[in-house]
């Protein structure tokens, strides 16, 4: 046997990592030239610790290097005789029928994994229990290309025929369970008069033929589960697959083999098969391109291949740039007869008429997944009705849901085929009113659970809708604006755009506190700079002072953009004073100096922060009091990163008795959260005069109620403090689980401090090397 699969399969995977032969057999342990007869199909099938080297040098994963040892064991010498019968299945001449099997792929790409589960029921097969499998998933997903592959591949076990009928799912009219007995009891070789006339009569006849026959039986394209009972066998060593746009949920006792989009290199492998390797080797880049506009759908990535190879002058680059025009992409996804568009429509066409309302509008929601509220506000649905309308679309292969959470998302070419029908069927008018209630539902839902960070009392202007399920708790709403951020983020521009001015500004505002607890958001500088262009709009120069004060923090500790945030500070310094805004005059000094700190510029930011604690201390409000608290905490940070560590020390003791004096009003779980941000600042003053025992506790009290209070952007960094003190004690194997923590979170959340915990974990990296040579 040729050893061409492996070849190709090889090359597509080398070229997609980006490596030269050189570098992966540098990498592999093998010659240039072994691994080029290898990609040339020059030699058999290698051996298995080859494919491994290869494997681990192209870092594939379990079911990558599974296919590729698959595609190498096709190449190698066979045993000729002593062989069991798993591995050297009957073979004897197979009659004639009308029932064949349709045309296999040649260049049929990857399925290892789902392959090698279904040759594992094939081997081991129970006739007791003839064993069915059931391929089902969304449009061109390939399922029966597999299908018809796996039939193939497995042909050498069912020596008495394979047999396919295409039940015709998807049309009007799916063909019925008692024709298609007849078609299958026909090509099993009864005569027309002998076939019963009732559908369960044929089913107990198919049943009596494949009770002692090796079979297997392909039911493509099936409508549902109803169609396909009647013809699956109770007695036999039959296999039968069966492949379906539905998911056949009720179908009892069946295998499912998972059929997944490819991975981004076996998309490029599946265009190499058919383009040929020169093309994607001059044009590496633009074949991972090609794979990622396609969104790795077997179909569309064939339909681009099909275009290219009819086509061998035209650059892959070309039709990568024709596929990047989302308006269009559909319409480029096309060659012949093979269309994405027109197969995503089939599966539409069979959808009730709530349901395609459900599946147009959620086109229309904002992020990469929505929830089913989302889904009714859009589709003006019940959210009873709407939440099983986006099951029967998941069940229909439509829409993909969410793991653990009831969310559910497109694949994105489906998305753009949902928006095309949005347009074609849906009134302007009422996709614009299906959009606008969606929009102050959730901008309504945002700023009630928002509120519920908020220290000081509201009164209840904008309730929550639906107070059944609105969130009750800190927990409850964090996980709801976390998962609906998306949507609350587009839809609150919207109304800023609409001039829903005082909307805009509330929904801000309530987002302050929240805003507090995760400053990694980069968002929120939008957020703000929408609040301050609707303050103006309606003319409140207090608004605009507050949110240009909240637009000053979201530069300094969203963006680092330090410069924007001394001029926005220094904005919101003169709108407060216009006003007459003490509170916001302080927050504004504060803000000046914090981005003064941060530019460099010390002296001055000394300067202005003692200016704001003044003024603020002249102030008699319990918010004064938490500005006054924000502010004593950035001052002492002066004297200790100059040296002065005990001045530090003195400055974060007082705010740490006005902390546990308490603030009247103000509830005692923001009061603790004030307190851990003081003693974190505590700790690092005696860290910085090395008094190392005592900084340790500080630290963790810090990082226990940030943990508590779910604040990764305040925790991380607090963890980082403490591996340093853990690392100075020569706690080594704590400070290391410390600063691996830190660092690894602080990565994802795009903190600056992150080369800090680089740094000292390669310094513990280099004790810890140290002191195992020593131990030698």
């Amino acid at each position: 046997m040729s050893n061409e699969g492996f070849a190709a399969r090889l090359h597509a995977l080398r070229t997609g990592a980006g490596l030269s032969q050189e570098e992966l057999a540098q990498a592999a342990g093998l010659s240039v030239r072994a691994l080029s007869d290898l990609e040339r199909g020059r030699s058999r099938g290698p051996q298995r610790r080859t494919v491994q080297a290869l494997a681990t040098a192209l870092d594939l994963d379990d079911a990558a290097a599974a296919e590729l040892e698959h595609a190498a064991g096709l190449g190698r010498p066979r045993p000729r005789s002593g062989a069991g019968p798993a591995m050297q299945p009957e073979t004897r001449p197979v009659p004639h029928h009308t029932l064949q099997l349709p045309r296999d792929l040649s260049d049929f790409t990857a399925r290892g994994l789902a392959l090698e589960r279904l040759r594992a029921l094939a081997e081991h097969l129970d006739p007791a229990h003839p064993p069915v499998a059931v391929v089902s998933g969304q449009p061109g997903l390939g399922k029966t290309a597999f299908a018809v592959h796996t039939a193939y591949t497995l042909a050498p076990h069912f020596p008495h025929g394979q047999y396919a009928i295409d039940l015709r799912g998807m049309d009007p009219h799916p063909t019925p369970p008692r024709d298609a007995l007849a078609r299958l009891l026909r090509a099993l070789g009864t005569a027309d008069t002998a076939i019963p006339t009732t559908t369960e009569d044929r089913s107990g006849l198919l049943r009596s033929l494949l009770r002692d026959r090796r079979i297997l039986l392909l039911l493509d394209n099936a409508a549902d589960e109803n169609q396909v009972r009647p013809l699956l066998p109770g007695h036999s060593p039959t296999l039968t697959l069966i492949t379906s746009r539905n998911t056949l949920a009720s179908l009892e006792a069946v295998h499912r083999p998972e059929l997944t989009l490819l991975r981004r290199e076996e998309a490029v492998e599946l265009l190499t098969r058919v383009i040929g390797p020169e093309r994607v080797r001059r044009e590496s880049q633009a074949a991972r391109d090609l794979a990622d506009l396609c969104g790795h759908l077997p179909l569309a990535v064939r339909i681009a291949a099909q275009r290219l190879a009819a086509r061998p002058g035209e650059h892959l680059s070309k039709l990568a740039t024709q596929l990047a025009e989302n308006t269009t992409r559909l319409d480029t996804l096309q060659a012949g007869s093979l269309q994405v568009r027109a197969a995503f429509a089939l599966s539409y066409r069979q959808l009730p008429p709530p349901t395609r309302t459900v599946f147009r509008r959620a086109s229309l929601a904002a992020g990469p997944d929505f929830s089913p509220q989302s889904a009714a506000l859009l589709a003006g649905l019940p959210l009873r009705q709407a939440a099983k309308c986006a099951q029967d679309l998941t069940d229909a292969g439509l829409l993909q849901p969410h793991p653990t959470a009831d969310r559910y998302r497109f694949h994105d070419l489906l998305h753009l085929f949902a928006a095309e029908q949005l347009a074609e069927e849906d009134e302007p008018a009422h996709t614009t009113a299906a959009q606008n209630r969606a929009d102050l539902w959730t901008l309504h839902r945002a700023t009630a659970a928002a509120r519920l960070f908020d220290t000081a009392p509201h009164p209840d202007t904008s309730p929550t809708p639906d107070p059944a399920t609105a969130p009750a708790d800190h927990e409850q709403a964090r996980v709801w604006l976390e998962a609906e951020k998306a949507q609350w983020l587009a839809a609150l521009g919207r109304a800023q755009a609409r001039g829903l001015h005082q909307q805009v500004i509330d929904t801000a505002e309530a987002m302050h506190w929240f805003s507090d607890r995760t400053p990694h958001w980069e968002a929120w500088a939008q957020v703000f700079q929408w609040a301050v262009d609707s303050a103006r709009a309606l003319g409140s120069r207090h608004d605009e002072a507050v949110h240009l004060n909240y637009l000053s923090w979201a530069y300094n500790m969203c963006l680092y953009d330090h410069t924007a945030a001394l001029t926005t500070a220094q904005a919101a310094l003169a709108a407060a004073r216009e006003s007459g805004d003490q509170l916001q005059v302080g927050w504004a000094l504060g803000y000046v100096a914090g981005a003064l700190h941060r530019l460099g510029r010390t002296g001055e930011s000394i300067t202005w922060l003692q200016e704001a604690a003044d003024h603020l201390g002249r102030q008699t409000g319990p918010q004064s009091r938490l500005a006054e608290l924000t502010v004593l905490n950035t001052l002492g940070q002066h004297p200790r990163q100059t040296g002065r560590a005990e001045e530090a020390l003195a400055i974060h003791r007082r705010s740490e008795a006005i902390c546990q004096a308490g603030v009247p009003g103000k509830p005692q779980e923001l009061i603790g959260l004030y307190l851990a941000v003081t003693r974190q600042h505590i700790g690092n003053d005696l860290a910085a005069l090395h008094r190392w025992n005592e900084a340790e506790h500080p630290l963790s009290y810090a990082l226990t109620h940030f943990q508590a209070a779910q604040m990764p952007a305040w925790s991380e960094p607090a963890r980082l403090d403490l591996g340093i003190v853990l690392r100075h004690l020569t706690r080594h194997h704590e400070a290391h689980a410390a600063l691996t923590a830190a660092h690894d979170s602080l990565v994802r959340l795009n903190n600056p401090r992150t080369s800090v915990a680089a740094d000292h974990l390669h310094q513990l990296n280099r004790t810890l090397d140290a002191a195992g040579h020593a131990t030698d």
